[in-house]
């Protein structure tokens, strides 16, 4: 998926008059976010099993080049192959050779938010090689080819008759047909996917470093139907998702579910140690692990940005923030929304592209409430927008009239006779724009400011001479 973080303004534009999408999102909250509270209340010494896995977190991430090592040594004697791949081109070509030299022609994919990053589906289909997702939100917004609207219901924004209709498109059956219902026609078109895949693709939630073991969390199966039955099994990771022991994945595995999805576990926790043993029954003939860098290096090497590495991808901080539930997933413009999204999807594609998203905020703290490893989302977005307006020209990205309007403001509001002869000056002009003493639209440049909001106009007579006024004795 190309980014196109630029587009935030117009796309969140587009989904706030969307009432479909609107009343869509209202699950967000009220299933997502209060299922979370609910386990959390339950849970025993919630919050020092928060600061726990914050601990753990930390510490790989400043040791990460040293699990890094001791996961490729442990997959390595498990008889599994390990690829570094700088970005998402390489790891790409990395797996449309292996899939050319075993002469793949269908793959089947588990729910993998890197591989989004790789458009790694649209990549095979683009040379013949056919590729079907098997999570059912991934499998629906594959049929509509759109991207994930959600890190865990990438399908949230569709409704019930939306993805009736694609399905009757796709294979003719009633368009009135039940959720129940349109589950079973799912699973009949995917079961004989399963059945002749020649490679399968996941993600990886947690890698453990001192087993060389591959975990994912899944709740309708298909993770371990992946695993299991293709020949050859390609998992792809971000370089941050490993823990360093099994003690640490047990952790890490409760507070992720409970924030996830408000489960005490979900229905699969699939480990994967490698390629099918002689006394196996089940499992691939080859094991591959792609660990992918394509920008987090970036975030490793900003110290006021490194915690982003500690994210676990639960998309807690998506179903509290009273943004992203209005504004939606698509208006982020690449695979991360949301307040994490609008941290790591501006670095990793490009700050001046993506300028917007660090603004995408009301700096409320909602997500650093609900993140499991406490993760201070609202800190790093004060300091990327510090960058987008002044940091490095390679990173500023600020219109010259805003640039100059800000100075302007500034240069105002050092000195209070300036301020004074400001107000004056601006509710004289600003009269022929007002409505009963407001605002509702100003001319450009100023416009963004009352698209969505009324302003009161500075008062005539300001609030210092009206009190010397007062104070003389001559009333208001």
């Amino acid at each position: 998926m190309l980014p196109t973080t630029d587009r935030f303004k117009k796309g969140a534009k587009e989904t706030l008059a969307d009432p479909v999408i609107q009343m869509s999102m209202e699950a967000v909250y009220t299933g997502f976010h209060t299922n979370r509270q609910s386990a959390g209340s339950a849970t025993e010494d919630w919050d020092g099993q928060r600061d726990r896995g914050r601990a753990i977190k930390e510490h790989t991430i400043a040791n990460l080049d040293y699990y890094l090592e001791m996961l490729t040594d442990k997959i390595d004697g498990n008889g599994g192959n390990v690829f570094f791949a700088e970005d998402s081109a390489a790891a790409t070509e990395y797996i449309l050779n292996l899939a050319r030299a075993r002469d793949v022609k269908t793959v089947i994919k588990s729910k993998s938010m890197v591989s989004e990053e790789m458009s790694l589906a649209h990549e095979m289909e683009a040379v013949g090689i056919e590729a079907v997702e098997t999570d059912l939100g991934e499998y629906i917004i594959q049929l509509a080819g759109e991207a994930p609207y959600h890190i865990i219901a990438p399908a949230i924004h569709k409704s019930q008759d939306q993805v009736a209709e694609m399905f009757s498109e796709m294979t003719g059956t009633d368009p009135g047909q039940t959720p129940e219902e349109l589950t079973t026609t799912a699973r009949g078109v995917l079961r004989e996917t399963f059945q002749r895949a020649d490679m399968s693709v996941t993600g990886v939630n947690f890698a453990v470093a001192e087993s060389g073991s591959i975990v994912l969390v899944t709740n309708e199966g298909n993770g371990r139907m992946c695993t299991s039955i293709p020949r050859v099994h390609v998992a792809v990771m971000g370089m941050e998702k490993i823990v360093p022991s099994m003690q640490d994945l047990g952790m890490m595995l409760r507070i992720l579910i409970r924030s996830a999805t408000g489960q005490r576990i979900s229905s699969y926790v699939t480990m994967i140690n490698g390629p099918r043993r002689d006394d196996e029954e089940d499992g691939p003939e080859e094991f591959h692990l792609v660990i992918v860098d394509n920008g987090r290096m970036k975030l490793l090497a900003d110290p006021k940005l490194r915690e982003a590495l500690y994210c676990l991808r639960c998309g807690a901080c998506l179903n509290a923030c009273p943004v992203y539930r209005k504004v939606g997933g698509h208006s982020y413009g690449w695979v991360y929304p949301g307040p994490i999204g609008a941290v790591v999807s501006p670095v990793m594609s490009g700050l001046q592209q993506g300028k917007d998203l660090p603004f995408a905020s009301s700096l409320c703290g909602a997500c650093r409430e609900v993140c499991p490893v406490r993760i201070d989302i609202p800190n790093m977005l004060l300091h990327l927008r510090q960058k987008v307006v002044e940091g490095p020209p390679e990173e500023r990205n600020i219109g010259r009239i805003e640039r100059l309007g800000w100075k302007a403001w500034r240069f105002g509001n050092m000195n209070s006779n300036r301020f004074h002869a400001g107000g004056k000056i601006a509710h004289f002009l600003g009269w022929p724009f007002a409505r009963k003493g407001m605002f509702s639209r100003l001319p450009p440049p100023l416009s963004g400011w009352t698209r969505s909001r009324d302003l009161p106009i500075p008062a005539s007579s300001p609030f210092r001479d009206r009190f010397k006024k007062r104070q003389s004795g001559g009333g208001e």
